[in-house]
């Protein structure tokens, strides 16, 4: 299987179309179609539901968009990397984080870095912990941001000097507006809006279960969300109060929105983790030290 049909594959996949991927890519219709019936053969397995003016991809090309997304950027990753082995540090750092305010943190490392090493270019992705640390073992990623507590067994990791706060994301006439703190006991009888970091049961602590006690499980849950832009707008709509961090949707004086932190006081820790044995790019490695000095000193004052 040739990195070059697994480009034409996702070219067709990404434009619905032979005609518009074949002018994507520069090449004749009965070129590409050809080489998508050879990889077909070679799989044994039908890739495409063809109709007269679009194509619809089966199961099993499902399948290999995921995968051959996989493979080519790590291919293009590798390249960048080789590239750049020269005297003078540049390249690419690949980073994963979910939604988080300690991203000022990682953006003042980066605005340091840039002084010195103004060719390294900085790739952010966000998601939630599986989505990160999938693509972090894979070696898609250098680095993932996890919002504690996390599974770092597998990891080299750096505490980041920051806490998240947990509260609650309401509207202003809400009738939770008029409290300046939110209690287990306001929670019980109202629809909730919740992060799946919140509810995630997976770890040996669940920090937020254990904070609501013994009625966690008679949570009235009608939402669950891994990106707080969207919960937001469900608690905008009139849905319900979003159980979240504080600091990542706007709930300034011009927002419909407002957060009330939770009491007693929830903190969240923050770790900037990467593979163990990991072989990084010189851009990477410049980062991860400029990292290790910022962050070792920072946590040492404290």
């Amino acid at each position: 299987m040739e990195l070059r049909v697994l480009r034409y594959f996702l070219a067709v996949a990404r434009e619905g179309s032979i005609t518009g991927a074949a002018e994507f890519l520069h090449v004749t219709q009965p070129t590409l179609s050809r080489q998508l019936k050879d990889l077909e053969q070679e799989l044994g397995k039908k890739l495409f539901i063809r109709s007269s003016h679009s194509i619809i991809l089966t199961d099993e090309g499902m399948l290999l968009r995921n995968r051959a997304e996989e493979i080519v950027e790590m291919v293009d990753k590798l390249e960048a990397e080789f590239s750049c082995m020269e005297e003078t540090v540049s390249g690419d750092v690949y980073i994963g984080c979910g939604e988080t305010e300690a991203m000022k943190q990682i953006a003042r490392v980066v605005k340091d870095l840039q002084v010195s090493f103004p060719n390294i270019r900085y790739h952010l992705y966000s998601g939630n912990e599986d989505d990160v640390t999938e693509r972090l073992d894979k070696g898609i990623l250098d680095f993932a941001i996890l919002i504690q507590p996390a599974d770092l067994s597998k990891y080299n990791y750096i505490n980041i000097p920051a806490k998240d706060i947990w509260g609650v994301i309401m509207r202003k006439d809400s009738p939770l507006a008029i409290k300046n703190s939110i209690q287990p006991a306001d929670l019980l009888d109202v629809p909730l809006i919740c992060s799946r970091q919140a509810m995630k049961q997976t770890f040996s602590k669940n920090e937020f279960a254990d904070w609501f006690g013994e009625s966690f499980d008679k949570l009235n849950v009608v939402t669950t969300f891994n990106l707080a832009y969207n919960a937001a707008i469900m608690v905008e709509e009139g849905i319900g109060y979003a159980v979240s961090l504080d600091r990542i949707v706007n709930t300034s004086s011009e927002s419909t929105l407002c957060f009330r932190p939770l009491e007693p006081r929830l903190e969240s820790g923050l770790s900037i983790v990467w593979k163990k044995h990991q072989v990084f790019s010189a851009a990477a490695d410049t980062f991860l030290k400029e990292i290790q000095s910022k962050f070792t000193n920072s946590l040492s004052d404290v």
